[in-house]
């Protein structure tokens, strides 16, 4: 990685979330036809249905597992539920996207409340085609240990966004 100037590096993904690693496997991630690169901004009104996720690899027969989790919960200054869990896959075959995977958690949509919060989309390469269980809560979820006690090793590619409650909402939240 190229260090300091990464911005998984400058957005404290790599850090707080997960330790450096080389990408080696392409990551696309859309809301719509919007691209989640590092540092966008979202709406959480952009976010609301999940993401439309491609993976690179080699070949159908190498297996990924896909994490997204908010750092920032329940607010950047105080995140005591570091990481909240707002989507798990497992089982995606590579050249493929999420729809072909198996979702263990189901996505929930970002909904900070207070500052500016980073989502970010955590890729692993699994040894091959494996059982994952649902934790049992989604807050204090950590993406190190996760991947430890699945033995998935580093990441291959990490993607994050930012979001904060949309302005003019007055604290309330209008739901349809």
């Amino acid at each position: 990685m190229r260090g300091e100037r990464d911005p998984l590096v400058l957005g404290r993904v790599i850090g707080d979330v997960i330790d450096p690693f080389t990408r080696s496997v392409s990551l696309q991630v859309k809301f719509g036809s919007k691209d989640v690169t590092n540092g966008r901004e979202f709406k959480p009104s952009q976010v609301v249905n999940q993401p439309r996720v491609e993976i690179g690899g080699t070949d159908l027969t190498t297996f990924y597992t896909l994490v997204m989790v908010d750092p920032d919960a329940p607010s950047p200054s105080d995140p005591n539920l570091r990481e909240y869990l707002h989507w798990l896959v497992a089982d995606i075959p590579g050249t493929t996207g999420t729809l072909f995977g198996q979702e263990i958690v189901c996505y929930e949509s970002p909904r900070p409340s207070l500052g500016i919060h980073r989502y970010a989309f955590i890729l692993f390469q699994q040894l091959g085609r494996q059982t994952v269980y649902a934790p049992g809560w989604r807050q204090n979820f950590y993406t190190r240990d996760f991947a430890e006690l699945y033995n998935l090793g580093a990441p291959v590619a990490a993607v994050y966004f930012n979001c904060q409650r949309e302005s003019g909402s007055g604290g309330r939240r209008m739901y349809n």
